[in-house]
């Protein structure tokens, strides 16, 4: 299979957040005006931009032409400001090659898009989020309050945060990565955004996410924090993510978010009817076999680790409805014919799916 072409004839365009409605459910239900009403404002704007991707898929995405001065290998980077409106992109601040300019959440969000762009080329091979060279665009200071960033099918969105729960969207640069992730997606095995494969989906934003921070970092699998989103809360909450890998349940517990929901293993798998049938929350289950792959290699996880993952999701046998163990069976079988049976990436990959209780076939 080609990189960068879907085994399910088309890319339906989806809305991914990094914040899951049950985070700003609970927020939203504060007591506190001032906590309350940005995550009321958020949730609805969620649901209207939700609404907006569903009208999108029916009418067909536009196709993106490149520019013709584009260079193969390099990013087409352009960042827009949205100047607290709500239209998309808004106003054209930075494009590829322009020198940083004074405000710090443009510069963040250029330098993410670019770290995300050179990890997928030089990890994988991949020119860009559809393997053809998409132009990566964003657009930052949207909305008022906005406690969420989002990548709507075509482009990434990053909300300022309220300041009190949640800080700029784009500090955290596996935040910019976990949602650019989600286009990769897309482009490839388009993940079902409901119930377990739903989960896998958030799950390969959060592990490429996290790999992403890691190879800008240069951090080995034992150096790296595997928290999803650390510096994105504010002071006053008691956490330190929103979710982490290594951890899953462990990244907050606070008197007004509540305490992180996310199970490690398959004994704590949530039934839920919400968020799209815990997309956000099960995904803890397939994180937490990934990190245990990782570490027990050790190294650079995006080495061996995440070339296993990689391959999978552009292999063309992951399936847009694929249950926990038909992934955990293709990494394992993936593991095998990049290195072999018996090798320590087969048994490092089998052992970490036993270890979260997830059968492999």
């Amino acid at each position: 299979m080609v990189p960068g072409m879907t085994n399910h004839g088309g890319h339906e365009p989806v809305f991914c957040t990094v914040v899951p409605p049950h985070v700003l459910d609970k927020l939203a239900q504060a007591e506190d005006p001032a906590l309350a009403r940005p995550a009321r404002r958020t949730l609805q704007r969620d649901a209207f931009e939700r609404t907006q991707r569903r009208l999108t898929t029916v009418i067909g995405a536009p196709a993106v032409a490149l520019a013709p001065d584009a260079e193969p290998d390099k990013p087409q980077r352009t960042v827009y400001d949205a100047r607290h409106g709500t239209e998309l992109p808004g106003t054209k601040v930075r494009g590829e090659g322009d020198e940083p300019g004074k405000d710090a959440t443009v510069n963040r969000a250029y330098a993410g898009l670019g770290a995300t762009f050179e990890l997928f080329l030089k990890a994988f091979e991949r020119n860009s989020i559809d393997g053809n060279g998409l132009p990566l665009d964003a657009t930052v200071h949207y909305e008022e309050e906005y406690n969420n960033a989002f990548w709507n099918g075509e482009q990434m969105v990053f909300g300022d945060g309220d300041g009190e729960i949640f800080l700029d969207f784009t500090i955290p640069i596996d935040v910019i990565g976990h949602e650019l992730a989600h286009g990769v997606t897309q482009y490839t095995a388009n993940l079902t955004y409901f119930g377990q494969p739903g989960a896998l989906n958030e799950s390969m934003s959060d592990v490429f996410g996290s790999l992403i921070k890691q190879y800008t970092l240069g951090q080995t699998a034992a150096e790296a924090d595997w928290l999803i989103g650390a510096g994105l809360l504010a002071p006053r909450v008691t956490g330190k993510a929103l979710r982490s890998m290594k951890e899953p349940g462990t990244a907050y517990d606070d008197d007004v978010l509540g305490k992180d929901p996310q199970p490690a293993t398959m004994d704590d798998y949530v039934r839920t009817g919400r968020d799209n049938g815990g997309v956000h929350i099960n995904s803890g289950i397939p994180n937490h076999a990934f990190y245990l792959a990782a570490t027990a290699l050790g190294g650079h996880a995006w080495e061996r680790a995440g070339r296993i993952w990689y391959d999978v999701l552009i292999g063309g046998e992951l399936k847009s409805q694929a249950l926990f163990t038909d992934f955990a069976t293709l990494t394992v079988s993936a593991a095998k014919s990049r290195y072999g049976d018996g090798s320590d990436e087969f048994q490092a990959v089998q052992k970490a799916w036993e270890q979260v209780g997830v059968r492999t076939l």
